[in-house]
């Protein structure tokens, strides 16, 4: 059984992580992002995290979402997700084709927000 194998994108760790950010960072301000398959499944994943910790409100949950995104980000997210009645799944991949350049899978990943109160 295959554990902990995450995709690497040809990257080094910081570089990696500094996609994730900017992807979740980007993804928060606009509610829609186009981006690649891999990118996409990847970005659930590190989101899902997220947004556990912004449903928690407390200051302890603020301080570590304030080591991943910025400041504006960070006050969409906590205002949006309480709202929210879904536990997790609030981020939903949208498979639009392929690129046309260079035959890439392409997708739509966007924040859930119909299914608020």
């Amino acid at each position: 059984m295959k554990r902990g194998n995450i995709p690497k994108f040809g990257r080094t760790m910081d570089r990696r992580s500094a996609m994730h950010k900017a992807l979740a960072t980007a993804l928060i301000e606009h509610g829609r992002i186009k981006t690649t398959e891999a990118k996409g499944k990847a970005l659930v994943r590190f989101m899902s995290k997220l947004t556990r910790q912004a449903k928690k409100e407390t200051i302890s949950s603020k301080r570590e979402l304030a080591k991943v995104l910025g400041s504006k980000a960070i006050t969409q997210l906590t205002t949006i997700m309480p709202k929210l009645s879904l536990k997790g799944g609030c981020v939903r991949l949208i498979r639009l084709g392929q690129r046309k350049s260079d035959a890439a899978s392409m997708v739509y990943v966007e924040l859930i927000e119909n299914s608020a109160k």
